[in-house]
């Protein structure tokens, strides 16, 4: 950790309980980010606040840029148009002040398009990037207000708010096991036409390959016995030549050979350096009358016999045929054999193993049902502590008459669809269990309650999710959240019951927010504004951290615009003075 680093949560530290966190805040919030060469940023290093940060600026300024950055270093998918113009590469640096020790994870980015992770100096794939540092950042942007539409998400949500994860699983287990099981009973599925053809077949077979009784080799060596009988005359003139000559009398070298040996041993009488030569000599005699007598025994191995050769000549004929069906060779054709016999095996016993599976099939069923049960059971549990929780936070955030619901429903089967009964009815299932969730929304009293996606406005969907954010955070230990504009259609009147909300958030978890809104702003520990400057004739982003007094400059700006004048700057003032003292009362200060 740098010197000016430490310098930076020391007085962050020293700042007190506007800063801090009313609860114990989860170890392994971002700390500092250092971004350099990436689009407009040609280098910048901020550190963060534990609680509520907020990044202002004017529209393309680059606010969403330090949050793709932040992705960047937590192990998104690189992007190398993200390179700055000119530059060879993009570089970003992100310190967690994780326990026991900070953690230190690098995303570099070359314009070539390879792109290398780093975490504490250590090189590791994206993949793993993501799997140490995601868990410490969940980013929220407005294509999560999207996903919110989606009803199979609001089941997610539904599970996470409930602890359901267990019950999940063994749902998801059990389905898995049974579609295990129906895929080998489907294989056990024969017409039995079909299967007394596939017996009768691997029958003949293997009567074929059995009654071969085919040993390994066997082929090279008739081959071989063959090609010496078609050369029998010429082997036994040799061999004979080859007996003369080593082993006939007084002619032969073996004779000569022992003669040698026996003058050598007499000559050692004399001088002993001639003992090894006699040696050597006599060994050589044995040596000449061993190959003389292997020559004619080969001689005598050639085959003369005329119907013998007709035998070898068919069962090699046999063993080419059984290689043409079978294999490439004795041993292949063997071992295909074993194949056809374990087959034949399986097809023969294919009725009592289609009725274990059969018999399977219905117990599996059975856990599908009863750990579907648990879930459902769970789910609508949850769902009325979710609705009056959700319900309770949004008329925090200026819906104070509506009504919201987790209305969850089991899928009716069709007729030919997998099913588990519950009441009499059949239910659909897929490893999600048997429910489908939808969130409902009545903003206006006396209206019903209708799918989130088809009532709720921008603005209303910002602050809905916003709502189940803020729920859903009091039970996850993500260190930083981030909120990429999460007041896109949201109007004034509405932006400072979000602000308060986000504040609250930010007393368990740290909190970043991308705001164009002053309303939100006033509720920040920090405040971060964003603006593009000329630099050397090249476009470049900067980042400020703003004293009260320029954050009264900014909200100004925010609420009037840059021409904003005295009672611009009164109502600004006036924001942050409301703010100050809200949150005061918050704590209990």
């Amino acid at each position: 950790m740098t010197e000016a680093l430490e310098a930076e949560l020391g007085e962050a530290a020293e700042r007190g309980p506007d800063v801090g966190a009313s609860h114990p805040m989860p170890a392994g919030r971002l700390a500092e980010i250092a971004v350099q060469d990436l689009a407009l940023i040609d280098k910048l290093r901020i550190a963060f606040e534990p609680g509520l940060n907020v990044l202002t600026g004017e529209t393309g300024a680059g606010k969403s840029l330090l949050i793709d950055a932040l992705g960047l270093a937590v192990g998104a998918r690189a992007d190398t148009s993200l390179v700055r113009h000119g530059s060879d590469g993009a570089r970003v640096e992100a310190l967690f002040d994780r326990l026991p020790e900070p953690l230190i994870c690098v995303r570099e980015i070359s314009a070539a398009g390879r792109s290398t992770a780093r975490i504490d100096d250590e090189s590791v794939t994206a993949a793993r990037l993501a799997g140490v540092a995601g868990r410490l950042v969940e980013i929220h942007g407005q294509h999560d207000q999207q996903r919110l539409l989606d009803e199979r998400w609001q089941r997610e949500l539904l599970d996470a708010f409930g602890g359901l994860e267990a019950e999940r699983e063994a749902t998801s287990a059990a389905v898995d096991a049974w579609r295990a099981n129906q895929a080998a009973l489907a294989e056990l599925t024969l017409d039995p036409r079909e299967l007394a053809r596939r017996l009768e077949l691997q029958e003949h077979q293997l009567s074929e390959i059995v009654g071969a009784k085919l040993r390994p080799g066997e082929a090279a060596e008739i081959r071989a016995r063959l090609s010496s009988a078609q050369h029998a005359e010429s082997i036994a003139r040799g061999s004979a030549e080859i007996h003369e000559l080593l082993a006939g009398e007084g002619t032969g070298a073996r004779d000569a050979a022992a003669e040698a040996a026996r003058r050598a041993r007499d000559l050692a009488k004399l001088d002993e350096r001639y003992e090894p030569v006699g040696e050597r000599l006599r060994g050589l005699a044995a040596e000449l009358e061993d190959a003389a007598a292997e020559a004619a025994t080969l001689a005598e191995s050639v085959e003369h016999d005329p119907a013998a050769l007709a035998r070898m000549e068919e069962r090699l004929s046999v063993i080419y045929s059984l290689e043409r069906k079978y294999g490439e060779d004795e041993a292949a054709v063997v071992a295909y054999g074993e194949q056809v016999a374990s087959e034949s095996e399986r097809l023969r016993t294919l009725e009592a193993s289609r009725d274990t599976r059969q018999a399977e099939a219905a117990r599996l069923l059975g856990v599908v049902a009863t750990t579907s049960s648990a879930l459902s059971s769970g789910r609508r549990a949850a769902a009325l502590l979710l609705g009056r929780a959700v319900e309770e936070a949004l008329g925090g955030l200026g819906f104070r008459q509506t009504s919201f619901q987790v209305a969850v429903r089991r899928r009716s089967a069709g007729p030919t669809e997998p099913a588990v009964e519950f009441e009499g009815e059949r239910v659909a299932f897929d490893g999600s269990g048997v429910d489908s969730v939808a969130f409902l929304i009545a903003p206006n009293p006396g209206e019903p309650a209708r799918p989130l996606a088809r009532i709720a406005s921008g603005g209303e969907l910002s602050r809905v999710a916003l709502a189940i954010k803020r729920i859903l955070a009091e039970a996850d230990h993500t260190p930083t959240l981030v909120f990429d504009e999460i007041d896109s259609g949201i109007g004034g009147r509405s932006a400072e019951p979000v602000g308060r909300s986000l504040w609250e958030l930010a007393r368990s978890h740290q909190v970043l927010c991308v705001t164009h809104l002053g309303q939100i702003a006033a509720y920040a520990d920090a405040q971060f504004r964003i603006e593009k400057r000329q630099r050397d004739g090249r476009t470049v982003t900067e980042v400020h951290r703003l004293t009260e007094d320029e954050r009264v400059a900014e909200l100004t700006a925010m609420l009037a615009g840059a021409e904003g004048g005295a009672g611009a700057k009164a109502n600004a003032e006036e924001l942050l003075t409301r703010a100050q003292a809200w949150r005061r009362a918050a704590r209990g200060d």
